[in-house]
């Protein structure tokens, strides 16, 4: 080795591979305004489409008079229910094996149905003719509440459903019930409730709240009738499955319809599901043949896309004296809205709520979801985590703090005793997952110290103690959560989407120069894909990230994929990158044994080369093998090095991790401020610190949120209270905490780079720290239940309910 030869450790910080925290390579065109969203796309002779929709929650439809839209001059055409019926397209599938009006078909379920489609030369004119269809409307009962919904004599939403006694998912036991889904032992787990030393009740309610991404809901169809070829550019999280789903509504083959995703403004679940816009403007461009653009307006996002939560969980939970857990009992009551359209695999129409036995060694418990019809937007999304394993985590973090009241112990020390150990990994829950691997007391012993949690304590008792005497009018509350996620939804055997088991895909091919690209079936939304699937290629085939191009969203390139939600993205489509990688490498291993005049078996794995074993002199180095690859002949191995993996995971991923927040809470006012809040993540292997930073701080401001402000509320009769952003919370700068960032790193023993996912974490985390602290804070006055969202009115009104108000 001369000294122009680069060290060990040079080649391997020039690969800027797994663990470096590489600059987002996405950033430049975006912050350069060089990125391409779907408003941004102009094409010739492009018509635009929007929607008559209905003021009413719940109405019959008399009569639509479109004459007067149609007299408009630059009206190309009005779409009604009447319209696509012939068609079979008045109505469309859901993911979740219901079936939804595509246009309002003799009556609406919700404020905002889409009504007709009007379709005009722009979007001014458009506008214009929206106001023009004379729509007559019956009003109808309305129901915006789950448990009001079940009730006898409630009135009948779904008339399409009537008589009907079984839906996609079993037995239906009443006309606005949509399914019931059971998993674990009742009985068993009532008779040791039942039995218990100790038993602690709670009402949990996670409220309707919505993802409300930086970009709406929108697409451009394009149907070229010459070649027959349908291209549909939208803001798709899963491109292949709306691909699927429009060659079964369409009736075009599916080799004949492309579907792009470009750059999209968010997502958080909202872009996952197949939206009427979809369908009518594929149809505007096959009856016009020319491209139509629907995008919606933040109204229409907000009030008919695909909401999340809105669960009502009533829950039971049993201890010993000493506390330790012996049962959990939860029961479900689910507000789906008017259809049921949410995005969950099928054999989970509950998603994955069955994780609501959390961290905690639960040696039996029973969950029972009863999914229910209202007049309310369709659509429970994943918002910012896994199909709803957000929820979950709040209940079980809410039922840990009743037990501690209940008990008269420390809430931290109550989680500690019940953590599931690091020795019975993998972990069998009672609800029947294999959680793969885990170290809670290391992560939770190491959040207590880092915010020095017996000081807090310390401090609160003083804090009550100066209030009570009328020293100050601040309380402080410690808001402790620890959750664990289960992520990376992919076994085919567990989870599909209308029949399309979860696996992923990743194709790559490498050029003869040295660089590479890399096509998945994924796609983006400010995660950071570029970045970081560059940064697994490169360590597992030895070509720097900077010289990989990461591609998605385009179904005529990237091989088929379930898409980007869920935190899927790394602990499946990153695991096939890796196994696609480690192809690669295995051939390229065979092309580097006959330069080398070696058997494939004399070489071993150096960074970015293979070497001679005992002659690290003599070796190859990837860029070397490229080129010969493709200008050599070698005997037995064909030309070129690509290769292509479609991964389909074992189990599930299962990170976790610690959030405590600190929160002052002024009595008279209601308003808060977060002092301190502490974020530790344990996501197995760390791909990119610098970017799970940046995902943490986004998903716990998300967290934040919903916890104290972010609602979907309705009035008594369907109207949507909080359709604006002067109504909807969405924090700024201002209202934002600070974070403190923390990890310990416990790799999945399953998945190829020991990735585990941490997306969704900081939302699924940082809810119950927030809501907790605020139960924490009036907790020495005795508030037993209050409900999110916290926001300054609610806050003041527990002080007052409490008689803290001077």
């Amino acid at each position: 080795m001369n000294d122009q030869t680069p060290t060990r450790v040079e080649r391997s910080a020039k690969l800027k591979g797994l663990g470096v925290s590489r600059k987002r390579v996405e950033d430049v065109r975006f912050t350069q305004g060089k990125g391409n969203y779907v408003d941004d796309i102009k094409m010739p002779g492009m018509l635009f489409g929007d929607f008559v929709r209905s003021p009413y929650a719940h109405a019959r439809i008399k009569s639509i008079n479109i004459d007067a839209a149609m007299a408009l001059p630059g009206v190309i055409a009005v779409l009604t229910a009447k319209d696509l019926e012939p068609l079979g397209l008045h109505w469309m599938p859901t993911l979740a094996g219901d079936k939804q009006m595509v246009l309002a078909d003799g009556k609406v379920l919700f404020q905002g149905q889409e009504v007709a489609f009007v379709v005009a030369e722009n979007r001014y004119i458009n506008a214009d003719a929206i106001d023009l269809v004379e729509v007559e409307y019956e009003e109808l009962p309305v129901l915006t509440d789950a448990k009001v919904a079940m009730a006898p004599d409630a009135p009948v939403l779904r008339e399409d459903l009537a008589g009907q006694e079984s839906g996609a998912h079993g037995k239906r036991k009443h006309h606005n019930h949509i399914f019931l889904w059971e998993i674990g032992d009742e009985a068993a787990t009532d008779e040791v409730i039942a039995n218990a030393d100790v038993v602690a009740e709670e009402t949990v309610y996670y409220h309707r709240t919505h993802p409300c991404p930086l970009e709406t809901c929108g697409c451009v169809a394009s149907m070229d009738k010459v070649n027959g070829k349908l291209t549909l550019f939208g803001t798709f999280q899963a491109p292949h499955v709306v691909r699927t789903v429009a060659s079964l509504l369409s009736g075009i083959e599916e080799h004949n319809i492309r579907v792009v995703s470009p750059d999209i403004g968010g997502g958080f679940g909202n872009k996952v599901g197949v939206y009427p816009g979809y369908v009518c403007s594929i149809v505007a461009s096959i009856v016009t043949g020319r491209p139509v653009k629907w995008v919606e307006d933040r109204m229409d996002n907000l009030m008919a896309t695909a909401f999340a939560r809105d669960y009502w969980m009533k829950g039971r939970i049993s201890a010993t004296k000493d506390g330790r857990i012996t049962g959990l009992h939860c029961h479900v009551t689910a507000d789906h809205g008017a259809f049921d359209a949410c995005a969950d695999p099928t054999k989970f129409p509950a998603g994955f709520m069955s994780i609501c036995t959390g961290s905690y060694d639960i040696p039996v418990a029973y969950l029972g979801v009863d999914g229910v019809y209202t007049n309310k937007a369709p659509g429970g999304v994943s918002y910012r985590c896994s199909f709803r394993v957000t929820e979950a985590a709040y209940f079980i973090e809410r039922m840990i703090e009743v037990l501690a009241i209940k008990l008269n112990m420390d809430a931290a020390e109550l989680r500690r005793i019940n953590f599931i150990r690091k020795e019975q990994f993998p972990y069998d829950s009672a609800l029947g997952w294999e959680y793969d691997s885990g170290d809670y007391h290391t992560a939770w012993e190491k959040a207590l110290k880092a915010v020095d949690y017996d000081g807090l304590r310390k401090e609160q008792a003083e804090r009550v103690a100066a209030f009570k005497r009328g020293e100050t009018r601040k309380l402080l509350g410690v808001g402790l959560s620890f959750f664990t996620e289960i992520v990376g939804a992919g076994p085919v055997k567990n989870c599909d989407i209308l029949g399309m088991g979860m696996f992923d895909s990743c194709e790559i091919r490498i050029h003869p120069t040295g660089s590479a690209i890399a096509r998945l079936g994924t796609i983006s939304q400010g995660q950071g894909h570029a970045t970081t699937f560059a940064q697994i290629l490169a360590s597992e085939i030895g070509i720097s990230a900077d010289s990989i191009t990461i591609e998605e969203g385009d179904t005529d390139t990237a091989p088929y994929g379930l898409g980007t939600y869920g935190s899927r993205s790394t602990p499946v489509a990153g695991a096939a990158a890796a196994m696609a990688g480690r192809k690669i490498r295995a051939k390229a291993q065979m092309i580097a044994a006959y330069l080398l005049e070696v058997h494939d078996g004399d070489l071993e794995w150096d960074i970015d080369r293979f070497v001679v074993k005992g002659a690290p002199e003599q070796f190859k180095t990837m860029t070397e093998i490229a080129y010969a690859s493709y200008h050599q002949e070698i005997p037995g191995v064909e030309p070129g090095l690509e290769a292509v993996s479609y991964y389909d995971p074992p189990n599930m991923t299962y990170p976790f991790g610690a959030y405590i927040c600190v929160m002052e809470i002024d009595v008279d006012t209601g308003v808060h401020e977060i002092r301190h809040f502490y974020a530790l993540d344990d996501c197995g292997t760390r791909i990119n610190p610098m970017i799970i930073e940046g995902q943490v701080h986004g998903g716990a401001t998300e967290a934040y949120a919903i916890a104290m402000g972010q609602e979907l509320a309705y009035d008594e009769i369907g109207n949507v209270k909080t359709g604006t952003l002067m109504d909807f919370f969405l924090p700024t700068s201002w209202e934002t905490p600070t974070y403190t960032t923390d990890f310990t790193e416990t790799p999945s023993p399953h998945h190829p780079i020991g990735a585990k996912g941490v997306g969704e974490s900081p939302n699924v985390g940082g809810v119950p720290a927030f809501s907790n602290a605020v139960h924490d804070a009036f907790r020495p006055f005795g508030l037993k239940q209050s409900h999110m969202p916290h926001d300054q009115w609610r806050i003041w009104t527990i002080a007052n309910d409490l008689g803290l108000h001077g």
